[in-house]
């Protein structure tokens, strides 16, 4: 992790320690009944951060906390009425998730084990220094991001994705593929929800990340969740975060806390369960979420984008799908075009599947003949991309490399209910073609159209 990305500053012709960059988008709270030490510790650090406060009292300070949330807290031990240690230890068990550094004049040992106990995860004695409370701030921000990443990463390996895979971009030159990058572009400079609509396959998650890398927020984590995965518990408790309890006496932050900043993916909205819509739908409304066993709801900053591959409007209609939460995602919609539809898409991905799968395998990639092209382009795809890849990597694994990765793309009898006119024309000039070996001249003279319309619906397809 970059900690030495600022220049250091110098005090007492000493340097001042490289501090954490996540310090300019810190939120820090400073609680001292000293109004010295709160001026020293809000014009020393207040110039690095985005937001820094200061109470004089722990009442004021939990009044603060319950307002918004804040990374970290500064906390004097010796206060009056209350102690620093038990004010931070009462705060822990009503949902305070944030780092504490603990400062006082007098200590021993007992204090310093109360402290760690109550949740302080540093201690600094009076009188200290600037460098010495920046270097205590970055400890704090980097422990707390290193613990969000790992979150975020074991829930991704838990959820059976596959991390190496991730694609950020959509392949594809088609005017259907141009049209959607150009539209997710200026989409995604918006705050706005997003619903993404379209087949099992289609690349729903891959647009959901160009939004995500494309705006404001592309710093910060892109947490994608199945909704289907999870039980109205555990969807509570994977993404809101739990206190301790009597089954459980750790503090968990949910995915929610742990993308701060970033965007929420709900993959197959559809599937959640009425309670969990109401949840989510308290979520878009007040900006806050309340860890399970909590007392204290926490203020989120995040984007949500959902996708479906199902008509929500019908699942409203039938009582399935909440109308107002309908309404709260499906601000920007994107629909995503099936792959039968943008054919000449389909020689992209499958030299871009080669590529990444015979890397994989440490083999040469092989080159796709005409042949194969033509099956390719002529297969309906039902499951869109990922059904191209599958049988891409089936071809490989056959090694049935000399033949032109010969895998029975054409299993599977098209459906001609369901299939457009434009897909039913290329199936029918493809199959003439190859009946003639490849010979437009005889395919265009047996389907009585000219040579060079069948150039042009080849070149179109990157035949």
């Amino acid at each position: 992790m970059d900690v030495t990305t600022r220049t250091p500053e110098r005090e007492g012709g000493q340097d001042l320690v490289l501090f954490s960059p996540l310090l300019c988008d810190a939120s820090i709270l400073v609680v001292d009944d000293e109004a010295g030490i709160r001026n020293f510790l809000v014009k020393t650090v207040g110039k690095h951060c985005a937001v820094i406060e200061e109470a004089s009292t722990t009442q004021e300070a939990t009044a603060k906390l319950d307002i918004r949330r804040f990374d970290i807290v500064i906390l004097d031990n010796i206060m009056p009425g209350q102690s620093g240690v038990e004010w931070l230890a009462e705060q822990r068990q009503i949902g305070f998730f944030g780092q504490a550094i603990l400062i006082t004049a007098f200590a021993d040992l007992e204090t310093v084990i109360d402290a760690l106990r109550a949740g302080a995860v540093d201690f600094l004695l009076k009188p200290f220094r600037s460098n010495q409370i920046l270097s205590a701030i970055t400890n704090c921000l980097d422990r707390a991001a290193l613990r969000r990443e790992n979150t975020l990463l074991r829930h991704e390996l838990e959820g059976g994705i596959d991390i190496l895979r991730h694609r950020h971009e959509l392949v594809g030159t088609s005017p259907e593929i141009l049209t959607l990058k150009d539209y997710l572009g200026k989409a995604a400079k918006l705050n706005s929800s997003v619903l993404i609509r379209g087949e099992t396959g289609t690349g729903k998650e891959v647009a959901a990340r160009m939004l995500h890398a494309g705006s404001p927020r592309a710093p910060h984590a892109f947490v994608p969740v199945t909704c289907a995965a999870y039980s109205d518990h555990g969807f509570s408790e994977i993404l809101f975060g739990s206190l301790p309890s009597a089954e459980n006496n750790t503090q968990t932050e949910g995915l929610l806390m742990a993308a701060e900043g970033g965007t929420l993916y709900l993959n197959d909205v559809e599937e959640l369960s009425q309670t969990a819509q109401a949840a989510l739908m308290n979520v878009i409304e007040t900006g806050r979420i309340r860890p399970v066993n909590s007392e204290r709801a926490v203020a989120v900053n995040l984007r949500i984008i959902s996708s479906t591959s199902k008509n929500l409007l019908d699942l409203v209609a039938a009582g399935a799908f909440r109308e107002d939460l309908y309404y709260r995602l499906n601000v920007l919609s994107v629909d995503m075009p099936p792959l039968r539809d943008r054919p000449a898409d389909i020689i992209d991905l499958s030299e871009l599947f080669i590529g990444q799968i015979a890397a994989e395998l440490n083999i040469p990639p092989p080159r796709l003949n005409a042949a194969v092209k033509r099956k390719l382009v002529t297969h309906p795809w039902v499951g869109n991309v990922r059904e191209l890849r599958n049988h891409i990597e089936r071809g490989l694994l056959n090694d049935d490399l000399e033949n032109g990765l010969e895998y029975g793309v054409n299993d599977g009898a098209p459906d001609q209910d369901t299939d457009t006119l434009a897909v039913i024309e290329r199936r029918h000039i493809l199959e003439t073609l190859a009946a003639c070996g490849g010979n437009r001249a005889e395919a265009a003279r047996r389907l009585d159209i000219s040579r060079k319309t069948i150039d042009r619906k080849c070149q179109s397809w990157k035949l």
